[in-house]
């Protein structure tokens, strides 16, 4: 029996796994994790199955042209290969002719590694990952608000004591199912334009258009400040910027915000009595609020009511952010991130490039500085001046990124695209170059759940015969360019233990943390043998005054907006069956049976006006593309909104209609609304869209 972690979402749930040879590998919940305490979702229970995929890749793949089939070939002629035509664009056209994209489901190890891969091997500043359309808008907001970025700055576990929880954005009962058991006692304030699984246990459910949870924030503050629910004490003695964020959402008197919002008044203020009356109470953000093109601002806003009341720094009391990816939060903190350096170091810091660059042994002034964020550089790829190769590492952006056929356009643009993975996604099957890894119950490695708890992924069998881990492929790669072997470990206690010193000292600092001794996880900071660090904020805040920071944010709309050609709002989502871009989820068969086919939920009367049936096919359509999708009519939609899941390819990919219009600061696109109309399809029922691969 090994205890390792569930491969999914960023609760990483504890489990125990056992292989025999009569029943294969099996899967049970930790009981002793106190993040699940022995619950499972559907994925984590049927995770086991992924590992005996059909399609597994077993062996390297080539392509020689982008119309010819894969072949099979050893790893030194793929190795070989890959290196020779990445010296060639190189030397033709510079180390920024070469881009990397991460994962944020990769291991410490792997996504530390990666980006020093990407930096001292190859030389380039194009280096980004996929927690760029996860977690970026709350990071940006959680740093400038509280100094540091970490996802939930306490224990799951405190939600359990809690008298009120607000969460906004979030469907935890599709998402994350074992968290539900620590909301059971809680009154929710669920914030969602669907009456989703989360919303249906809410004490008060509130149901703004999509586009405008910016402004119900700002209401909400304005009905804290008005309604004389400030806490003045906190504010004056823990906090600055009050009066400029209050003049901002002065603007924002609950009459107005339920113009804009379509939230009643009464609602608004019955919000924010419920928070300010409880004695334990807690703000949550989730990707409903962030992924917008004024997501920052959004969450900068919640934040400041959350301030407001008193709550950030205060055991019992709080604000957070739910991280979605399995290492959501350890993947943004160790250098796959364009502008970051391993201990969430900015890349621009003279002080962290000289550190980081004395663990690597280089010279600072040879790393380069920070590149575009995911989607600029995505949308760079293949045109002039832009990269014309690119290694994937754990992502499978064909699905995952907006305005996806355009994403796909430009990957098929490139001399060369690498892909690295366990599984022949949408995106590997472009590629010139598929190197076949190590999955969660074949690896070794740390990861860093939700709260910010560092935590031990245990081997519990072999990979197949000729499949290799991540942290191998990178050295052997970076051997092949030139780079000493001993500057690149493949072992992940090693990599681990150089991870150490390069975070110390830096936000995110591990270097007190012992890869051996994670029986007992380690919330960081961990800066000394031992140290955890459950809560933060309890004493001060990360700036170097110890003050949080009220940020003066103010509505404005959503980057496209409804018009006659396009009358609806289409927002998307996950459901309880798949994760991600679905490539892992939707090989499983129990999973598939549950969710297999792309669909469109749709008011009845909005069927009705668009002429599409329940049951039948609907082409969902907006300025960018189409998807096709199976209507569901749901009667507690709102007239005006469509939602469909992401994770499914092919005439069922949602994110063909998304729209990438970026976050300012974060550079997170604008995947939760978009303009788009309804057309029926001449079709009949029954033909599947968009499902197991």
């Amino acid at each position: 029996m090994v205890r390792t972690h569930c491969p999914y979402c960023a609760l990483q749930c504890g489990t125990t796994i056992e292989v025999s040879s009569r029943e294969g590998v099996t899967v049970q919940p930790d009981e002793d994790f106190p993040v699940n305490a022995g619950r499972l979702c559907a994925k984590g229970w049927t995770a086991p199955q992924l590992l005996s995929a059909s399609d597994r890749l077993t062996s390297p793949l080539l392509r020689d042209g982008s119309r010819a089939a894969h072949r099979r070939v050893s790893w030194p002629t793929a190795l070989d290969d890959t290196v020779t035509r990445l010296r060639r664009i190189i030397d033709e056209s510079g180390p920024d002719a070469v881009a990397v994209f991460g994962g944020g489901g990769l291991t410490n190890e792997k996504a530390y590694l990666l980006g020093k891969f990407a930096r001292v091997a190859l030389g380039t500043s194009q280096i980004d990952y996929n927690g760029r359309f996860c977690m970026s808008s709350a990071a940006a907001a959680g740093t400038a608000a509280f100094g540091t970025d970490r996802g939930l700055p306490f224990p799951v576990t405190d939600l359990a004591a809690a008298d009120v929880v607000l969460l906004a954005g979030a469907n935890v009962a599709e998402t994350m199912p074992p968290l539900m058991q620590h909301l059971e006692r809680a009154d929710l304030i669920v914030i969602d334009p669907r009456c989703s699984a989360t919303a249906e246990r809410a004490a008060l459910h509130l149901r703004p258009m999509p586009g405008t949870d910016l402004a119900l924030a700002l209401g909400l503050l304005h009905a804290a400040v008005t309604d004389g629910h400030v806490d003045r004490s906190y504010v004056a003695r823990r906090t600055t910027g009050f009066e400029e964020a209050w003049r901002r959402a002065a603007e924002w008197w609950p009459e107005r915000v339920e113009r804009v919002t379509g939230v009643p008044v009464a609602d608004q203020y019955v919000a924010v009595r419920m928070l300010a009356a409880a004695g334990r109470r807690y703000v949550l953000t989730g990707r409903g609020a962030e992924q917008h093109s004024k997501g920052t601002d959004t969450v900068a806003a919640y934040i400041n009511l959350a301030l407001a009341l008193g709550m950030p720094g205060r055991e019992g009391s709080g604000y957070g952010c739910l991280t979605g990816q399995g290492n959501g939060q350890g993947g943004r903190e160790h250098g796959q991130k364009a502008d970051q350096l391993p201990g969430y170091r900015k890349i621009t810091d003279p002080a962290a490039r000289a550190h980081v660059a004395g663990v690597w042994g280089v010279d600072p002034d040879e790393l380069p500085g920070a590149g575009p964020s995911g989607y600029e550089l995505l949308d760079s790829l293949g045109r002039p001046g832009g990269p014309r190769a690119l290694l994937v590492f754990g992502s499978n952006p064909v699905v995952s990124a907006p305005d996806a056929r355009r994403i796909t356009a430009r990957l098929a643009a490139l001399d060369l695209l690498v892909v690295a993975d366990f599984v022949p996604s949408e995106t590997a099957r472009m590629a010139d170059a598929v190197l076949p890894v190590t999955q969660w119950a074949e690896e070794d490695g740390t990861m860093t759940n939700l709260e910010g708890r560092v935590l031990r992924r245990r081997r519990a069998l072999d990979p197949p015969a000729e499949v290799r881990s991540d942290l191998w492929v990178l050295r052997e790669l970076a051997v092949r360019l030139g780079q000493p072997p001993e500057r690149f470990p493949a072992e992940p206690r090693e990599v681990f233990a150089e991870l150490r010193r390069a975070s110390a000292g830096g936000v995110a600092d591990y270097s007190g943390i012992d890869f051996d001794g994670l029986d007992a996880p380690v919330h960081w900071p961990s800066r000394s043998e031992g140290e955890s660090t459950p809560r933060l904020f309890l004493d001060r805040f990360a700036h170097d005054d110890g003050r949080a920071r009220f940020v003066a944010v103010t509505h404005r709309d959503a980057a496209e907006l409804p018009d006659a050609a396009y009358p609806l709002h289409a927002t998307t989502g996950r459901v309880l069956a798949h994760y991600q871009s679905g490539a892992q989820t939707r090989r499983v068969p129990e999973l598939v049976a549950a969710a297999g086919d792309a669909f469109v939920e749709v008011h009845p009367e909005t069927a009705l006006r668009a002429k599409v049936h329940d049951g039948h096919l609907a082409r969902v359509v907006s300025r960018r593309g189409a998807t096709v999708a199976r209507v569901r009519t749901v009667a507690s939609l709102r007239t005006d909104t469509v939602f469909l899941p992401f994770h499914f390819p092919d005439a069922g990919r949602a994110n063909s209609i998304t729209n990438p219009a970026l976050d300012p600061t974060s550079g997170m696109p604008e995947f939760k609304v978009c303009a788009a109309r309804l057309e029926p399809v001449d079709e009949e029922p029954g033909v599947a869209v968009g499902g197991q691969l």
